[in-house]
């Protein structure tokens, strides 16, 4: 039975996340983008003092016996976790769902009485993804002069492109399963801890090709026979190291509530598209730049000596 190659089927690897793109775009454009929360639209934020500590989950079930499904709860306090504070999306906080809230609500904690409503605007969830987008243009100019400089220009470029299809697959996650997960804050801070993560099992597989590149078996032929051994030489490492972190990561999803679910989800989703980018792109994306002389100056043609 022959092994795999990582190589070989680079297009191949290349068309997966291409045909997801495609998908999610014709979902955007056809009104099913991502399923923006309260960070992002606004909304009204409901306080209550509940009279002591109080289970959150009595307060899911008057949530859902109101017809409220799309919501963030928090509890808080200085001494005493007592007072409970409710984020609603702005069309699930007219008259008619507050009294349903209510009633559930005090029906299930008689001690608890109602302390104010305020409206939360949507100005401050455009910055915060402003800055998050910012953030992610900085950390890629970052690391293509850091990449560039320790190894090549082109290892930073393709380690760059790596980046943003780890990026990219989140939205598009996002997007797909927006039926199920609400993009907020919780979303961004994943969204740049990706950022940070995914670029070390690139660097661990230049670095490798580096080392790889430098035998003289491979100074001939195609840069895709080095970056095929330099995969195998650190898959192991990657999987390992990966595999280790999803094991917290969906352990937190599984018995976190809503608030955690929505910020393990798109963790889950960016280890794994960092893993496959990693080993199915970044080193077969720089070798191919390199094998077809892309990005490399041609010298001029002599001009022909005068008579």
């Amino acid at each position: 039975m022959s092994k795999f190659s990582f190589t070989k089927h680079f297009k191949v690897a290349l068309m997966i996340p291409g045909v997801i793109i495609v998908i999610s775009l014709i979902l955007s454009l056809c009104g099913m983008g991502m399923n923006l929360g309260i960070d992002f639209t606004g909304g009204a934020l409901l306080t209550y003092d509940m009279g002591g500590e109080f289970d959150v989950q009595g307060v899911y079930d008057a949530l859902s016996t109101a017809g409220i499904d799309e919501y963030q709860v928090a509890k808080t306090g200085v001494d005493v976790q007592d007072t409970l504070q409710i984020r609603l999306k702005s069309e699930m906080s007219d008259e008619e769902h507050r009294n349903a809230l209510d009633d559930a609500l005090f029906a299930t904690f008689p001690d608890a009485t109602f302390v104010t409503q305020d409206y939360v605007g949507a100005v401050a969830g455009r910055d915060l993804m402003a800055n998050a987008f910012y953030s992610v243009a900085i950390v890629a100019v970052c690391m293509l002069i850091y990449i560039a400089i320790r190894f090549d220009f082109k290892s930073g470029l393709t380690a760059v492109l790596a980046l943003l299809h780890d990026v990219i697959m989140m939205i598009c996650a996002m997007v797909l399963f927006r039926n199920f997960f609400q993009a907020n804050s919780s979303f961004i801070a994943a969204l740049l801890t990706i950022v940070g993560y995914s670029i070390n099992n690139t660097i661990i597989i230049f670095d490798r090709i580096r080392e790889n590149n430098k035998r003289p078996e491979f100074r001939q032929g195609s840069k895709m026979e080095v970056v095929e051994v330099s995969v195998r030489e650190t898959l192991t490492r990657t999987i390992n190291t990966t595999v280790t972190t999803l094991i917290t990561i969906v352990l937190l999803f599984i018995l976190g509530g809503n608030s955690i679910r929505e910020f393990a989800f798109p963790i889950i989703v960016g280890l794994v598209v960092g893993v496959y980018s990693s080993v199915m792109l970044s080193g077969q994306a720089w070798a191919y730049i390199i094998d077809h002389n892309w990005l490399t100056r041609k010298p001029r043609a002599a001009k022909p000596s005068k008579a």
